[in-house]
């Protein structure tokens, strides 16, 4: 599996200069673990820009079940689906306390005049729908086992941190449910896999971390799979 390019630095340093060229515009808001920044349902017309922590986004089925959509990092933008109306489809919550930057759709979307930003954008976006037509692919071709593999190295090269020449640590707690309901199985299995994978020595569980990540042995499998 070749990881998808992620070097939107460009547009990260743009963002930053138009938000301090008038930053009253841009709310700065610190968002303590575990708190919403926004609901499904809810009315809000901003993007919202992480300056430090984890945010995740999730999906709610009517019955109850969740889906993690994604976790934002220092740099990301989330929340850019506003431009096409204030109604959220979807919660965004701080995994860890977080400090981001609140910026009206309309604002940006004036700003977007600027040609720099406008094309760092458009970049930005297009990368995003990129990996979601890789986690597309990744449902409808590949088995559940397969599927969690491909979830956790998408997991550990966007938030996990270098252990070791081969190792990427995920620091942050991500629960067997929220697992499940990005591989679209059960808990229980989730599980299940989760142990086969320890037994292979494609990841490391570890007392104060969730998970080491054995990037290369996992993409292997996965390429072995495909």
């Amino acid at each position: 599996m070749t990881p998808i390019s992620t070097d939107s630095t460009l547009f990260k340093d743009n963002l930053r200069a138009f938000i301090n060229h008038d930053s009253s515009g841009a709310s700065p808001i610190k968002v303590p673990r575990r708190t919403n920044i926004y609901n499904c349902g809810q009315r809000d017309g901003n993007i919202y820009l992480v300056e430090s922590g984890q945010i995740k986004t999730q999906m709610y089925t009517r019955c109850g079940k969740q889906c993690l959509l994604s976790i934002y990092t220092a740099g990301d933008v989330f929340g850019e689906l506003s431009l096409l109306g204030p109604e959220r489809s979807e919660t965004a919550t701080a995994m860890r306390t977080s400090a981001v930057r609140r910026i009206p759709a309309t604002r940006l979307r004036a700003g977007l005049t600027d040609g720099n930003l406008l094309e760092g954008f458009i970049d930005c976006l297009a990368l995003r729908l990129a990996e979601q037509q890789e986690v597309i692919a990744t449902m409808v071709t590949m088995d559940s086992e397969q599927r969690l593999a491909s979830v956790l190295l998408r997991l550990a090269r966007k938030i996990g941190t270098r252990h070791s020449p081969q190792l990427r640590c995920i620091e942050e707690r991500i629960t067997q449910e929220e697992l499940s309901g990005m591989v679209g199985t059960t808990r229980s299995r989730v599980g299940y896999f989760l142990k086969r994978f320890r037994d292979a020595g494609l990841v490391q569980p570890t007392s104060d971390l969730f998970l080491l990540v054995h990037e290369q042995r996992m993409a292997d499998y996965l390429d072995v799979a495909s």
